[in-house]
């Protein structure tokens, strides 16, 4: 499986408009959880575990779980 690693820029799209980009740099890492950055706001996702499995790589939700939520992946 892949997995965040400290310091890497990892990008993500929104589903509903592909000109939009959200771009997080990963500052530390535990087991289940990654703290990232945009440069203005710091945040701390939990890993999930279901969505990682599927997809056999590491996958956080930083703009929160929903329908149509982007997914950040390593």
């Amino acid at each position: 499986m892949k997995k965040f690693e400290i310091g890497k820029e990892y990008s993500m799209r929104s589903i509903c408009n592909h000109d939009c980009i959200w771009t997080y740099t990963v500052t530390a890492r535990t087991a289940q959880t990654i703290t990232i950055t945009d440069g203005k706001e710091v945040k701390k996702c939990r890993i999930s575990k279901k969505a990682s499995e599927y997809r056999d790589t590491e996958t956080i939700f930083p703009l929160g779980q929903y329908s149509m939520a982007p997914m950040l992946s390593a």
